[in-house]
């Protein structure tokens, strides 16, 4: 074999060695949708934050944001489909959407449970375009029974501020005490309180038990913070945190590293087998990192919350690409 065909034969491997596809071939995985019982919803980009690892590139810049129709026919879907038991809203900081208060609320008259992906820091930052002060949250959201979903990456100040600035470690403590002083976290509650660790650079998550057991001891003693559960995250190679991984010089290794973790019995797990994400527009999607990629359901035509149809979301094939591998790496994601 010659040096080109040497260099076309690594380069194929290479490609196969990232098709997800074939990758679930090669342990007979047939993945395909199971139910609809989350609604995803994300209702703006805009963000009082600019992390490094946002795969939806949010930041104080951004304007993209779910209008009051889309809201209203998104609180429609609810309301018809009774198998969709969760709302899931998502952002950006999805408290800066003007709907998002009535969202939450009509969704709990419901009878839906409502999670929302909270960074901590938004009750203090308000909305970084209009000024608009968001102080009243943990209130608001213990009134709605409203599960909280909070990033926090970790118990220590500089590998949070490394991944989303300075000042944010304070408020994010701040953020955690308030939405405890307002009953989250505690037993006999019911007001749960979720946090989501994800590692810094190309390391996998450590085990989750471990994790969970490791940042409840340090966060109750250092400042008398309670939780109900840690969910770890896989940084997915998309967006901010793939630029950084090509100037660096490692977005191979990070692959190849996903690759090797493969966890066939995760696969069989994956969130977009009982999802449905929907964008600021109303498009739908397998998943947010779908979303994110523009890899919009297509069915007879693109589909969108306005021409919503169960039973052809229920026979679409799951779109899966590269970015696949990450929700399957060692323990999974979340």
């Amino acid at each position: 074999m010659n040096n080109l065909e040497s260099d076309r034969s690594s380069q194929t491997s290479n490609r196969m060695s990232y098709n997800f596809r074939a990758k679930l071939e090669e342990y007979n995985l047939l993945l395909k949708p199971i139910s609809i019982e989350t609604l995803q919803v994300n209702v703006t980009r805009l963000c009082n934050q600019t992390c490094s690892h946002c795969r939806v590139d949010a930041s104080p810049k951004r304007t993209e944001q779910m209008d009051h129709r889309t809201v209203d026919r998104c609180l429609e879907i609810l309301a018809l489909q009774d198998g969709i038991n969760t709302l899931d809203i998502t952002g950006g900081a999805p408290e800066l959407n003007p709907d998002f208060d009535y969202f939450v609320v009509e969704s709990r008259k419901l009878g839906k449970k409502v999670a929302v992906r909270h960074n901590l820091t938004v009750t203090f930052d308000g909305n970084p375009q209009t000024g608009e002060e968001k102080t009243y949250l943990p209130d608001f959201f213990a009134e709605q029974k409203v599960e909280i979903i909070a990033s926090m990456p970790h118990y220590r100040k500089d590998p949070v501020e490394e991944q989303r600035g300075a000042g944010v470690f304070r408020k994010s403590i701040e953020g955690l005490q308030l939405l405890n002083a307002s009953g989250y976290g505690k037993a006999g509650t019911g007001l749960i309180l979720n946090l989501v660790h994800n590692p810094s650079g190309t390391s996998l998550p450590a085990e989750q038990a471990v994790l969970e057991a490791e940042f409840r001891r340090e966060l109750s003693s250092r400042y008398g913070i309670e939780f109900n559960s840690l969910y770890t995250m896989t940084n997915v190679p998309l967006k901010r945190f793939k630029e950084q991984l090509r100037l660096s010089g490692t977005y191979d290794s990070y692959m190849k590293t996903l690759v090797n973790a493969f966890n066939p019995a995760i696969a069989a797990e994956v969130m977009c087998r009982s999802i449905i994400s929907v964008d600021y527009s109303g498009r739908l999607y397998d998943c947010d990192i779908n979303q994110v990629l523009d890899m919009q359901i297509i069915g007879k035509e693109p589909m969108t919350v306005f021409n919503f149809d169960w039973d052809a979301l229920m026979a679409r094939n799951i779109k899966f690409a590269v970015h696949c591998f990450a929700c399957t790496a060692g323990a999974g994601s979340g």
